[in-house]
């Protein structure tokens, strides 16, 4: 083994560490956890997992996780797409100025909009919602579909669009049957970084619901109680919640490697 191939090696293994002990530790048991260091589980048990697969309170927590995640990546991509074609191929007044003040609604806390947004829901009904955490989200994540696709866009040449246009295609036809494939790179990061930071956001998706669309994350709570954390179960349903971004990255590996090597990621 060559000696620059054992570097990015101990760095992967350092990276995966704690992934595997925390997979480690769902399959002990709180004392065990507790009891002292292990490699190991020294008493291997599934009872953490038939836990969160049998009680309805764990798995509607990821079902509803998934939902609102879902939702908010179709409304962000299908939203971002015109505007970042627009961005891209026109210019218009105050068109840089705008394009920056999209930038930074993601550049803010998500706890400035915590309190308008649950005052809002409140008053038209979406409280406890999976729309409402969904739309919330938006916020921050259609500022940066445009930035991502925009950058994609700007690299198709204009041309392309009036050759379409003299074909006799219409815009609609022209957008969707050959601009958007030539783009498909660009959709698929603007998709995988629109699911992931949705996945792993907490504070609005937990103020802005109760218990009919109760994200994980705020489940995952309910290992507090008076004698401690339930350490396993929390293990448990944490490594649960890496797999749902686990698959997304799967699909989208080759694409993120086109948005990183095009400057815009």
């Amino acid at each position: 083994m060559q000696k620059r191939s054992i570097i990015p090696i101990v760095y992967i293994l350092f990276l995966m560490l704690p992934i595997y002990w925390l997979v480690a530790m769902s399959f002990k048991t709180t004392n065990e956890i507790l009891s002292g260091f292990s490699l190991f589980p020294q008493t291997f048990t599934w009872e953490n997992y038939t836990t969160i697969f049998t009680d309805p309170t764990w798995y509607w927590g990821y079902i509803n996780s998934i939902l609102y995640v879902s939702i908010n990546t179709v409304i962000s991509v299908t939203v971002a797409l015109p505007a970042a074609y627009a961005f891209s191929r026109y210019r218009f007044l105050g068109d840089k100025h705008l394009f920056f003040w999209l930038l930074t609604n993601r550049m803010a806390p998500a706890a400035v909009f915590a309190l308008p947004f649950f005052q809002l829901y409140s008053a038209v009904g979406l409280f406890d919602t999976h729309l409402a955490v969904a739309l919330a989200h938006c916020l921050f994540n259609i500022p940066l579909a445009v930035w991502i696709l925009e950058g994609f866009m700007s690299g198709v040449p204009k041309e392309l669009d009036e050759t379409a246009f003299v074909d006799g295609y219409s815009f609609p036809r022209f957008f969707t049957t050959i601009f958007i494939p030539s783009i498909k790179a660009g959709v698929g990061v603007a998709a995988f970084f629109c699911f992931m930071f949705s996945w792993v956001e907490l504070l609005l998706a937990k103020t802005l619901t109760a218990v009919e669309a109760k994200p994980i994350a705020a489940v995952m709570t309910r290992t507090a109680s008076s004698a401690g954390y339930e350490l396993g179960l929390l293990a448990a349903a944490g490594t649960l919640t890496i797999i749902p971004g686990a698959i997304v990255i799967y699909f989208v590996r080759n694409y993120i490697a086109k948005g990183f090597a095009m400057g815009r990621v």
